[in-house]
């Protein structure tokens, strides 16, 4: 009995090293007496020759990789923290397990020092403002660098810049002043196209007098329709002076 129970581990256990199942998003690099064959195995059912072939799993999704916060100098000596997303892919598994001992940990370490350095060459307000250029030319960076690897970047974006305090309250006066600014230009504006419409309106007045005895009038009935109290209100001459020639 204890024999038959013996055949069937050891057979479980052949089973389990020789029969591997890979995911349909898997590939399986092979390698037969350490050296590797060309074309992956996978997704699928994958049979392997126990003691002579090993194989090693590779997710060939999309793969988010989160950049820790990095001290960063400005060109304009500012000290800001950064931190970003990468977005990449294996593309080719058998150089992504040849090429490099650890793609994940050596891609990180890749995006972390680009970061440092592509945030160095810029000023605060670019890292501010043109974050898409930036962005743009890390992806570029890291695409290159990784290309030998067989991975794909694909995306990389500046996700917060850390401000120091003292940096947040300078900003927020520029800012301030910037908007009191822009509302005495309006002003200013609007004071001069007032006074071009009051000069438009005395040249209308010194053409025809009458212009003025009917504001007059209309300005009599606004006061009457407002204010139900009783108002004294200076008559103009001008306005009797067409009375007054009619008597002689």
């Amino acid at each position: 009995m204890q024999i038959y129970i013996a055949l069937i581990v050891l057979a479980a256990i052949v089973a389990f090293n020789i029969f591997k199942v890979l995911n349909e998003y898997e590939l399986g690099v092979v390698f037969r007496l350490g050296r590797l064959i060309d074309r992956p195995r996978g997704p699928g059912l994958v049979i392997l020759i126990p003691g002579v072939e090993r194989m090693r799993r590779v997710d060939m999704r999309t793969i988010t990789m989160d950049v820790p916060p990095q001290d960063i100098i400005t060109r304009d000596n500012v000290s800001v923290k950064i931190n970003a997303v990468v977005y990449f892919r294996v593309m080719d598994p058998n150089r992504a397990i040849v090429q490099v001992e650890n793609y994940l940990y050596a891609t990180s370490q890749l995006a972390q020092t680009t970061l440092r350095s592509v945030g160095g060459e810029a000023d605060l307000d670019d890292l501010l403002i043109s974050r898409e250029k930036l962005n743009h030319r890390l992806q570029e960076i890291l695409d290159k660098a990784t290309d030998p690897w067989g991975i794909k970047v694909s995306m990389v974006e500046i996700k917060h810049i850390d401000l120091p305090p003292e940096m947040q309250r300078a900003m927020a006066k520029q800012a301030e002043a910037e908007r009191e600014r822009r509302a005495k230009i309006i002003a200013a504006q609007g004071e001069f196209q007032a006074a071009e419409k009051l000069h438009a309106a005395a040249e209308v007045i010194a053409k025809e007098p009458q212009a003025l005895q009917l504001r007059y009038l209309q300005t009599l009935r606004e006061i009457a329709t407002e204010n139900n109290s009783t108002t004294i209100f200076p008559l103009p001459i001008e306005l009797m002076q067409a009375f007054l020639k009619g008597r002689e």
